[in-house]
């Protein structure tokens, strides 16, 4: 990593208010670290993207027009999780956010050539940006938050699965209506994996909306959220495989990396979704969520080239869970295999990177402690771990 230090051990995340009109985020504060959400709070039947954008103390975003800034790349990201397959041009990874992103497939481009990955176009076949009814043409208006989150997503997945086709399907709003409506797309096109950095509360209203993410033998990631223990729509769905988020940072032992719950990363037990056949875990009786999990602290983010404001494009640095969902997607798109939901992940439990420490909130204690904490064996926050190898990412 270059540029920003990302220091401290995991602490609860502080809020910091930050006045500037109509367009005032509020800064969270990481340790050093500080960051906005790219995308604001919602209420109803709608998503907000999980990406974190890290700023200074004022809330001004770091970012460099030439060179990264900070963040870990693709090199780091592979390394840290033990991937050494490239994947195939004939595996199709769908990135679903919602709104438009004018600059995808040249900021793509700019992120791919920066870390000496191959070329990934519309000539060439390799990127598609699609609107939500699977067309190339007439795309929804762009949202620089969403677009930011996008430009996060399809970086992610590059990074894990270089020779991977990348589609971007842009849903028209982000009503779970349309999200729903472009996984539907992403599936009946013909995607591998369909990745989902976005959710809501974990709501009865949502339920609805459940077999839109229900398609055997595709990968449907999602990210289980940025505010801590609590459980997500649409993580907590059966057919979803959920993903949560650590701190991850270099060491000396013989992986040369080790991890900690991030405290920012959902988890929780489902209050709507019946418990699939191949999670047991004995505290919850229904959905749990997380089912495995990757980097997603800002303190210790990833580098990404995407969208600042006014048209202009840099290099920012990304946290939250909007990091680990496409990045897991990516694994399980260089794998290739066959993918039955999260149990192909439950059949190979032994294929993860244990994490054993650090909370995301205040849960029961006794048989329920491990609903927010990390411990040896399953977890809330990081389920079965992190990836060691792209073993257990299909059959």
């Amino acid at each position: 990593m270059r540029g920003i230090a990302f220091g401290g051990l995991i602490s609860a995340v502080a809020a910091i208010a930050l006045m500037s009109g109509a367009d005032a985020k509020e800064v969270l504060h990481f340790g050093n670290t500080y960051a906005v959400r790219a995308c604001g709070f919602v209420v109803g039947a709608a998503a907000r993207c999980h990406s974190l954008v890290v700023t200074d103390k004022a809330g001004n975003l770091i970012v460099n027009g030439h060179e990264p800034v900070g963040g870990y790349g693709p090199s780091d990201l592979r390394d840290a999780y033990k991937i050494s397959v490239d994947g195939s041009s004939s595996t199709i990874i769908a990135v679903v956010d919602a709104f438009g992103y004018d600059n995808a497939e040249a900021d793509l481009g700019t992120y791919r050539a920066q870390f000496g990955l191959p070329e990934c176009t519309t000539a060439n076949g390799c990127f598609k940006k699609l609107n939500q009814k699977g067309q190339q043409k007439n795309y929804p208006a762009q949202d620089i938050g969403w677009a930011e989150e996008s430009a996060l997503d399809i970086d992610m997945a590059s990074a894990m699965c270089p020779n991977c086709q990348i589609w971007l399907i842009e849903a028209n709003t982000n009503s779970f209506k349309n999200l729903a409506a472009a996984v539907d797309k992403a599936a009946e096109l013909g995607a591998h994996v369909i990745s989902n950095s976005y959710g809501g509360g974990d709501s009865k209203g949502a339920v609805q909306f459940e077999p839109s993410y229900d398609h055997p033998g595709i990968a449907i990631t999602a990210s289980s959220g940025d505010s801590g223990y609590g459980s997500q729509t649409p993580a907590a769905m059966p057919h979803v495989i959920a993903v949560g988020g650590t701190h991850l940072i270099h060491d000396t032992n013989d992986r040369g990396w080790s991890e900690t719950v991030w405290d920012g990363a959902g988890s929780g037990c489902s209050k709507h979704y019946d418990k699939p056949a191949w999670q047991t875990d004995k505290g919850c009786k229904t959905r749990m969520e997380t089912d495995v999990s990757a980097v997603a602290d800002p303190r210790t983010g990833v580098a990404v080239y995407g969208p600042r404001g006014n048209g202009v494009s840099g290099w920012l640095v990304f946290g939250g869970t909007s990091v680990s969902a496409p990045l897991i997607g990516g694994i399980f798109g260089a794998n290739g295999g066959a993918v039955s939901d999260a149990s192909t992940l439950y059949a190979h439990s032994d294929a993860f990177f244990d994490v054993t420490s650090g909370s995301n909130g205040t849960c029961k204690g006794g048989k329920k402690a491990y609903f927010c904490n990390g411990e040896v064996g399953y977890d809330g926050p990081t389920g079965l771990g992190t990836p060691n190898g792209s073993t257990a990412f299909g059959n």
